[in-house]
Formats: structure tokens, C-alpha cells, sequence
């Protein structure tokens, strides 16, 4: 699904741009396409992903500690170092402050690294994100552009604490067989939000384009490399350091894109559409790199065994 994922987010885009009618319908919906997206998010979840915090905390803590300290600060130095527009800026700023995203999970896995610990950060960043999402924007957006903080806490209070809180009750009462088409239908409506932010800002997309896609895969990279190196430096293992590489530099950019369009315009919410598409290529492509080394050297290791094995 990772895969597939920036493919549909790709052609989604290139039809919005040739037919943004047929999306701009959708954009009063938005804001309920992306509380189902945290709905199956919720569905998902088990009180296990909760009680690995009191068996783990330091890969945990890490990992809130360098995502909601390492994204957001890069997102504002990169948006200054390109010279975007407040509204622009304010856009990169509020995808970095949002929580990690849905699809590091996938990720994790295909890479081979800890998928109990993805789990873990992903679902408490979502949690401290009701609060850091805010707090951040403010602190990092420029004076000159007005951050509604009440408004966002509100925003996110129903966009995101509502559905998960509801996600988590149907994965207790609602039967597997109701919950398994859940992620296929969270992925669809990102899609959507996509084609509908596409749709609304493709006028300015021939003169910023180039700006956003060269400041979203320097904030991604900058965000995996210091996830993965954050972990080093404190001493985890290497699976724990993939681990932390995924959950800090990927975002949940649909929330960004959202919350973006809502508070500061269309234009603001392009990064967070970009992000969407260019962090599951990225980090689809890392993943399988990992996968390939992980193999190998554990081929490596069994030709090793046998090669000192007195039979041999």
C-alpha cells in the first residue's frame, strides 16, 4: 500500500491540475475526509502500543523528543533560507510541527526495523501533537502572519482527538472484517485532500513549484538523518535507529495540508500535499535499501557459520 500510495497521490495531482472542477467540490469535505483518515488511524491501535511506553521509554521518548525538535526547526530554517513567502513559510512550519506519519509504520516493517516501537511513537506523537501543533506553529511562524491557536487546539481536538478516541473504541467492539478495509479507505480520502489542495492553488504551482519541492525533500532528508543519527548518538540499535529515522522524518501532512488551507490559505497548504507524495517515495525507496543490506548481511552471517562449522 506504501507503494501504491505515491502513485495515486501523483496521477491525483495531475488531474487536479487538468480538472480542478472535478475536485474543487470537495474542499468543504476536508475536514471530514481527514477525521476518517484518524478514525482508521485509531482503529488500529491496541492498549499494548501504549504499555510498550512503561517496557521502552528511551527509544520513545527519544523519538517525540528529536520528531517535534528536529522537523519543525528545519522546516523553519529551510523556508527562510529559500525566502517563501509568509504564507508558504507558515505552510512548511505547520507540516513540521504536525504529528509522525500514518505510513512510517509500512515503512518500519519493509526496512525490517522495530514495528512495536512504530507503533508506540506514532500514536503518542499523535496524542502530544494536540498540543505541540499549536504551540509550535506559534512559536515558529513569523510574527507577521496570524496563528489562531485556539483555533487549531479546536481544529485538531475534532479532526484528529475525536476520531482516534472513536477508532480506538471500534477496534474493541467492531469485528476485524469491519476494520480491515479501514487503511485502503485512510489512503483514499489523503488522496483526495491532495487533489483538492492541487485543485485550489494550481495557479501558483508554475511559480512556487520548484520552491516547495526543493524545501519538502530537504526537510524529509534532513528529518531521516536525524532520526536515524539522533538514535546512534544516543546508543540505540540499529533497528531502533531506522526506526526513529521513519517516525521523525515522516509527517502526517494531510493534517498539515488541512489545518493549512484552513488557517492560512491555499497556497499554505501545498508543502503538506508535496510532503504526502514525496515522503512515501522516499521513504519507500529507504526502506527497501535497508531491507536489501539486512539480507545481506545475514546471508553474510550464515555463510560465516558454515564456513567455521567443524562438518564444514
Amino acid at each position: 500500500m506504501a507503494l501504491l500510495f505515491p502513485v495515486l497521490a501523483s496521477l491525483a495531482a495531475l488531474l487536479a491540475i487538468r480538472l480542478p472542477a472535478l475536485f474543487l467540490p470537495l474542499a468543504p469535505w476536508t475536514g471530514w475526509l481527514l477525521a476518517l483518515v484518524m478514525f482508521g488511524m485509531g482503529a488500529t491501535l491496541e492498549p499494548a502500543d501504549f504499555r510498550r511506553v512503561l517496557l521502552r521509554p528511551a527509544p520513545v521518548l527519544a523519538g517525540l523528543a528529536l520528531h517535534y525538535g528536529i522537523m519543525p526547526l528545519a522546516a523553519w530554517a529551510i523556508a527562510h533560507a529559500l525566502r517563501m513567502p509568509p504564507q508558504l513559510a507558515a505552510g512548511m512550519i505547520l507540516t513540521g510541527s504536525v504529528a509522525s506519519g500514518t505510513a512510517s509504520t509500512v515503512m518500519v516493517f519493509v526496512a525490517g526495523a522495530d514495528v512495536a516501537l512504530s507503533v508506540t511513537i506514532g500514536a503518542l506523537s499523535t496524542l502530544a501533537g494536540i498540543v505541540m501543533t499549536p504551540l509550535l506553529a506559534w512559536l515558529y511562524i513569523d510574527t507577521g502572519v496570524a496563528v489562531d491557536v485556539l483555533g487549531l487546539l479546536r481544529s485538531i481536538l475534532i479532526i484528529v482527538a475525536l476520531p482516534v478516541g472513536l477508532g480506538l473504541v471500534a477496534n474493541r467492539v467492531l469485528p476485524e472484517s469491519w476494520r480491515r478495509p479501514l487503511p485502503v479507505l485512510s489512503m483514499l480520502c489523503v488522496v483526495l485532500i491532495i487533489a483538492v489542495v492541487v485543485a485550489a492553488s494550481r495557479a501558483k504551482l508554475a511559480t512556487l513549484g520548484p520552491a516547495i519541492v526543493l524545501g519538502v525533500m530537504l526537510h524529509n532528508a534532513t528529518g531521516l538523518l536525524g532520526g536515524y543519527w539522533g538514535g546512534r548518538w544516543l546508543g540505540f540499535d540499529r533497528a531502533t535507529c531506522r526506526t526513529l529515522a521513519f517516525e521523525v522524518g515522516m509527517q502526517n501532512s494531510g493534517l498539515a495540508a488541512t489545518l493549512a488551507r484552513t488557517y492560512f490559505g491555499p497556497v499554505a497548504a501545498l508543502p503538506g500535499a508535496v510532503f504526502s507524495i514525496w515522503h512515501n517515495l522516499s521513504g519507500s525507496v529507504l526502506a527497501a535499501a535497508w531491507a536489501r543490506s539486512s539480507l545481506h548481511r545475514e546471508s553474510l552471517s550464515v555463510e560465516q557459520q558454515r564456513s567455521n562449522s567443524p562438518i564444514a
